[in-house]
């Protein structure tokens, strides 16, 4: 069984270590293949891209999950697409800004990932956001352009508020499509304190934050390849 591991930075495994973001190795993908040696004869592959959001995910996925032939496909992405243009938010912190991909066609390139995984008898799993932590989040934001976004994130939420939202709405995209979900969002706000499963970016994870991640994920699948081994005659 072939599990291929679809998204973005949070899939790649970067982590913000000593003042630079990294790809560091206990990243979710090969915590998830280590969870699963005890399964015979399944593979974990990582498609995961830096700074991905669903518009480039649909773009790559004939070509990056599809051509690899797999069973299971893990769809990770939403950090990216409700962040801001920061740049253009600190030049004008009063405008009105979008979030880089609006919430309608992230709902419309998800629906379009699920669709074209499922038409090749494929199953696709769709994994929740990772928490975030907006306060060293914001701080981070600010070293690089500026205080003037202050003003900006105390009107509308910023990433906060967006992040919650898209949230929300892909659990409930999740249930309209009959996918799978998994909540990893909740299973890592409960694991312990977020400062030590958040690197200091306050959006990537920490090794320790991939592994509880990574044992949500395997949970879910367990459950459903037991499931599939009952249904088979």
């Amino acid at each position: 069984m072939r599990i291929v591991c679809f998204g973005d930075s949070l899939t790649r495994g970067i982590s913000y270590v000593k003042g630079r973001l990294r790809i560091i190795k206990e990243n979710y993908p090969s915590s998830l293949a280590k969870l699963t040696e005890s399964l015979p004869f399944v593979e974990v592959l990582n498609k995961g891209v830096f700074n991905d959001n669903s518009d480039l995910l649909v773009s790559r996925v004939q070509k990056d999950v599809m051509s690899e032939n797999p069973d299971i496909v893990l769809i990770e992405v939403g950090g990216n697409d409700c962040n801001f243009h920061w740049e253009e938010v600190a030049k004008n912190p009063e405008g009105d800004h979008e979030p880089i991909v609006p919430i309608e066609r992230y709902l419309e390139n998800i629906t379009q990932l699920v669709k074209q995984v499922q038409d090749k008898h494929v199953t696709p799993f769709l994994l929740t956001l990772p928490p975030l932590d907006p306060a060293r989040y914001y701080r981070s934001i600010a070293d690089r352009f500026g205080p003037s976004i202050g003003h900006f994130v105390s009107q509308v939420g910023g990433i906060e508020h967006w992040h919650g939202m898209y949230n929300r709405q892909l659990k409930k995209l999740a249930e309209d499509l009959k996918v799978p979900l998994i909540d990893v969002r909740s299973y890592i706000k409960s694991a312990g304190d977020l400062e030590h499963l958040i690197s200091d970016d306050g959006i990537h994870l920490t090794s320790e934050g991939y592994q509880h991640m990574s044992k949500a994920i395997f949970s879910d699948l367990k459950k459903h390849l037991a499931k599939q081994t009952l249904s088979q005659p």
